[in-house]
């Protein structure tokens, strides 16, 4: 209670009515997987399009992992899936480890008594590619001069180059030199081309440390706004006892053209580096579907594997993986592979999909036209529609799914029967329907969580319902507190029950909340413990739907 200690009238502000719960996301997803560059490490970037993708990670071009390994950019490939099948929010987390020289990007400037190094900003082979420098000369006089900013390059006559200094002029030798009356401005343009063709241009850029625009100053090897980081191809980096004429020197030299070389993909990421990628997502907060496209193409798939379980098991993180199966898999091997597995929070889906290869050109039988691809990109994507058209309760089966051109296996009735059972969901073709998702069911032996839209709508349930009583934490836990509790997770599942999500013709039927003396003893209490109980009735799918047909005489009643 508020101390009042002098006379007077005092307002106090309360509140009548109980806390509100609002729904978490469950269509956010994160991919983990190797990528053409892009930062291996950090809290990973929101992409919310295939673009934001191609701008940070690189487009779908192969891979070179080297010794003949399957170098297919499967990630990229799963991206376009997911956005093309309904996905809005994406994170995505690089796997990378070096397996040859990593990217210094060394161009050929460097090599000038290490005078200057142009580097690509990320390891891989996207990196290599050239830097074209391009120097502008505009004519300056009079007055004009006088007003230079410091550090501005001033080219004079036939080879005088003079630079603007806080304590006045100097020359290329650094002597003290008088203010020219006429000349020209120096600067330059760097010109960046990497190995999938992207262009960036930054103009305006100054040789001197002084400038404002000096060249290692606005590409720096470590910038201070992370945008910068993720979007400027290269970087800049300069001796620090080298002078501004010979920068000027180095850079101009060859042309102004420079190789960028070194530049590697290393080899397979295996599972400690999949491990390392997959604990940036442990601090993204709102995901709630994890894939790692291509990794049964990858050395150690079933570790990569586990590391993807043990990922979405940690404790507070509510997200469900999507597996794939390996490419070309029969029915008896994808079974073995279901038979490894045991987990309520994953689901395994045969077989991968054809589509058009995107790097595919007419005349050029280096790429196929057409190329299998692993379906977890085309599932994920698949149940951020589900849950933004119908609710995160309905099962995300029987869904177009768009891009396909066919699968790699034609999945018959009778084994679709043989695979079903295990847990194995099929991607199946049904004429006049299209492509579908046929199963949604998890890998797990155990009956009460079968099925993935109970799972994913339980951790919906949980993440709401935590994240939205945090209020009550270090609160007076007693009878008030209690009503408020049940009043506040009674409400939200009200809505949940008006929405078709639960099961019962009233809220008695579909849910109920205790918070008292009857689930928590003395010692919950001594102990600081809150103690709520909650039950509900969720929607489970209707997975055989039967008609029982008979004959009956025209006479029987009905």
């Amino acid at each position: 209670m508020a101390e009042y200690l002098a006379p007077g009238v005092y307002i106090e502000e309360t509140s009548f009515r109980s806390k509100s719960i609002e729904g978490v996301s469950t269509s956010t997803t994160a991919f983990v997987g190797p990528t053409r560059r892009g930062p291996a490490s950090g809290t990973p970037e929101l992409l919310t399009s295939v673009a934001d993708f191609e701008r940070i990670y690189g487009g779908s071009a192969d891979l070179d992992f080297g010794s003949g390994k399957d170098g297919r950019n499967y990630l990229a490939l799963a991206v376009q899936a997911y956005f093309e099948n309904g996905g809005s929010r994406l994170y995505v987390s690089r796997a990378f480890k070096a397996g040859g020289a990593m990217d210094d990007g060394t161009s050929g400037a460097s090599l000038d008594s290490g005078k200057v190094l142009i580097a690509g900003r990320f390891p891989g082979a996207a990196g290599n590619g050239s830097v074209r420098i391009t120097e502008q000369r505009s004519p300056v006089s009079g007055s004009a001069i006088a007003g230079l900013p410091v550090g501005t390059v001033v080219a004079t006559g036939v080879s005088t180059v003079v630079v603007l200094s806080a304590t006045g002029w100097k020359d290329t030798a650094d002597a003290a030199a008088t203010a020219p009356t006429t000349g020209e401005v120096c600067t330059f343009t760097l010109t960046a081309v990497d190995a999938d063709g992207n262009v960036q241009t930054f103009e305006g850029l100054g040789y001197h440390t002084a400038h404002p625009r000096f060249v290692g100053n606005v590409l720096p090897a470590a910038p201070a706004r992370r945008l910068e980081q993720l979007q400027n191809q290269v970087s800049v980096t300069v001796n620090a006892t080298e002078t501004w004429s010979a920068l000027r020197t180095a850079l101009l030299g060859s042309g102004g053209v420079h190789a960028l070389t070194g530049g590697d993909d290393g080899s397979q990421p295996d599972s400690t580096a999949y491990t390392a990628a997959l604990a940036a997502f442990e601090r993204v907060e709102d995901i709630s579907i994890v894939a790692a496209p291509g990794h049964t193409e990858q050395d150690g798939a079933a570790a990569i594997r586990q590391a993807i379980l043990t990922h979405v098991h940690k404790r507070g993180l509510y997200r469900i993986a999507v597996l794939d199966s390996a490419k070309g898999d029969t029915v008896s091997e994808v079974r073995d592979t279901r038979g490894g597995i045991d987990s309520d929070r994953a689901a395994l889906y045969y077989p991968w999909v054809t589509i058009a290869n995107p790097l595919a050109r007419a005349g050029d039988a280096r790429q196929p036209r057409e190329i299998n691809v692993p379906p977890s990109g085309f599932l994920c994507g698949i149940f951020a529609r589900n849950d933004a058209e119908n609710g995160v309760f309905k099962s995300p089966a029987n869904e177009i799914v768009r891009g396909a051109i066919r699968f790699e296996s034609d999945i018959s009735f009778a084994e679709n029967e043989v695979l079903n059972p295990l847990g194995v969901n099929c991607l199946r073709y049904f004429s006049g329907r299209g492509y579908r998702v046929w199963g949604a069911r998890t890998t797990t032996s155990d009956p009460e969580w079968k099925y993935v839209s109970v799972r994913r709508y339980f951790n919906f349930l949980e993440a709401s319902i935590e994240r939205g009583t945090q209020w009550a934490v270090f609160e007076a836990n007693g009878e008030a507190l209690w009503t408020n509790i049940r009043d506040t997770i009674s409400s939200f599942l009200y809505n949940e029950w008006r929405s078709g999500a639960l099961l019962g013709a009233s809220p008695k039927e579909a849910f109920f909340v205790r918070c008292d003396r009857t689930t928590m003893t003395q010692n919950d209490l001594d102990n600081g413990r809150l103690v709520c109980l909650v039950g509900v009735a969720v929607v489970k799918p209707a997975e055989f739907v039967i008609f029982r047909i008979g004959q009956m005489t025209a006479d029987a009643r009905q």
